[in-house]
């Protein structure tokens, strides 16, 4: 069992919603998602919020160009840039279902750079950490990007990056995290 820091801030309690909360919830448990956990459930404090970032969710998630292997392979860049521990723990299993190797995974757990011999996903890999540690994406990998993945998979591709740096900021801020028999992967950060 492990010791996660106390959360920040709830989420809203279910007897207690309003009818925009309600409503909002009932369509996030309707789609895929199937329930509403984790950041989702917070931003329910903001209905307003919570409707519109579970559609942009659900497009950068479900909707997008981007072959789930890709989109994951990205998720999982950005949980361990945010040492996001709700996010690695929900998407770790998926990104391995997708296709993204268990040695990959790891690797980019660990902090050091996966072996990914797929164009693809290097490509995306290497978008992915550009843009978090410069916040820039140098020319020729930008061109290269485009000729591999295509521009509107390369636009997903960034949607994909902003919507779960909102996603990673809401965790670690709010202290979101996975269930108490969930592993810690991350070092533990000092929670103060």
């Amino acid at each position: 069992m492990t010791d996660w820091p106390k959360q920040r801030m709830p989420a809203p309690d279910p007897a207690t919603y309003d009818d925009h909360q309600r409503e909002v919830a009932e369509a996030i448990a309707a789609g895929p998602r199937g329930s509403v956990r984790g950041p989702l459930a917070v931003w329910l404090n903001r209905p307003g919020l919570a409707e519109k970032a579970q559609e942009l969710g659900q497009y950068c998630r479900y909707d997008s160009s981007l072959e789930p292997r890709l989109s994951e392979l990205a998720i999982l860049v950005m949980a361990r840039t945010y040492a996001a521990e709700f996010e690695w723990y929900a998407h770790k299993p998926i990104a391995i279902a997708a296709g993204i190797s268990e040695a990959a995974v790891e690797t980019i757990r660990t902090g050091g750079i996966p072996d990914l011999p797929d164009p693809e996903e290097s490509v995306v890999y290497r978008v992915a950490r550009a843009a978090l540690d410069t916040r820039q994406v140098p020319d020729d990998l930008y061109a290269e990007a485009e000729a591999t993945l295509g521009r509107d998979r390369l636009v997903d591709l960034v949607g994909v990056l902003g919507y779960y740096s909102l996603i990673s900021l809401t965790l670690n801020i709010f202290r979101v995290s996975p269930p108490a028999d969930a592993p810690m992967e991350f070092a533990k950060k000092d929670p103060a």
